[in-house]
C-alpha cells in the first residue's frame, strides 16, 4: 500500500477507526508527522486532537540507536536488550534522560503553547503517527496516555513493519495498523510525499481542529 501524502494516510485511517466514531475519543497525534494523520482522523470522528509529546533516548556515543523513550506524564520506555547490548552505564542513561526531559518541556511549550492539553481521564485516547519503525517512540506515548488517565488506548498508525504488536507490547489495549508490508526499510518508502513537517504545520493542524471543533467539527482540509 502506497499512501499519496501524510494527509491521504490519514483519511483512509480514519475511513478504519470509522468503528469509534460516537465514543469518547481524543485523538493524540505524534509531532511531527503523526499530527498531519491525527488532524484528518480527529475531523473525520469529530473528536478534539491534541499532541502526545514524546523524546527518543538515544545511546551516548550512538545517538539515533535508541535506548528507550520518555512522554509526558513522567513515561518512561528503556530497551532494556539495546542497553545490555551497548553497555550503556545507568549514570549515562539519567544523563541523557535529564537532557531529553528539558527538550520534551520546550517542545510541549513550542507545540501546545497557552492551550490547555485536552483531558484524558475516563476517555478513549487514539493514539496517531505516520508509521512504526523501532516502536520505542510510540510505547512511550501509549504509556504517557494512561498516566494521564485514559480509561483505553488505541495505537493506529498507516504502516508498521511486520510483527510491529510483539515491539508495542501491552503498552496500547488496541493496535491498528492498515498495511504491514515486507520488505520493510523505513516508513517513507510507503509514502509519495513524504517532506518533513515543520513547527508551524503542527500548531496549524492543532489550531484548525481546535476551531474545527468549536465550530461543530467543520471539515479541515490539508494545512499544508
Amino acid at each position: 500500500m502506497i499512501f499519496v501524502d501524510r494527509a491521504d494516510a490519514g483519511r483512509r485511517l480514519a475511513h478504519r477507526l470509522g468503528y469509534l466514531r460516537g465514543e469518547d475519543v481524543v485523538v493524540l497525534g505524534l509531532p511531527r508527522g503523526g499530527v498531519v494523520v491525527a488532524l484528518q482522523v480527529a475531523e473525520a470522528m469529530g473528536a478534539p486532537l491534541d499532541v502526545i509529546v514524546v523524546r527518543k533516548l538515544g545511546v551516548p556515543f550512538q545517538p539515533e540507536l535508541a535506548m528507550g523513550a520518555i512522554g509526558e506524564g513522567g513515561a518512561r520506555i528503556i530497551d532494556e536488550a539495546v542497553v545490555r547490548a551497548t553497555g550503556v552505564r545507568a549514570d549515562e542513561i539519567v544523563a541523557v534522560e535529564a537532557a531529553e526531559r528539558v527538550e520534551l518541556d520546550r517542545r510541549i511549550a513550542v507545540l501546545r503553547g497557552s492551550r490547555p492539553p485536552v483531558p484524558l481521564v475516563h476517555r478513549i485516547a487514539v493514539v496517531v503517527d505516520d508509521g512504526i519503525a523501532t516502536g520505542s517512540t510510540a510505547r512511550a506515548a501509549c504509556r504517557a496516555a494512561h498516566d494521564l488517565g485514559a480509561q483505553r488506548v488505541v495505537l493506529a498508525v498507516p504502516v508498521a513493519p511486520p510483527g510491529w504488536e510483539a515491539r508495542i507490547g501491552a503498552a496500547a489495549d488496541e493496535l491498528v495498523a492498515l498495511a504491514t508490508p515486507e520488505p520493510f526499510f523505513a516508513i517513507g518508502q510507503f509514502y509519495d510525499d513524504f517532506a518533513q513537517v515543520s513547527d508551524a504545520t503542527v500548531v496549524a493542524c492543532l489550531e484548525r481542529a481546535a476551531r474545527s471543533t468549536r465550530a461543530g467539527s467543520t471539515p479541515v482540509t490539508n494545512p499544508r
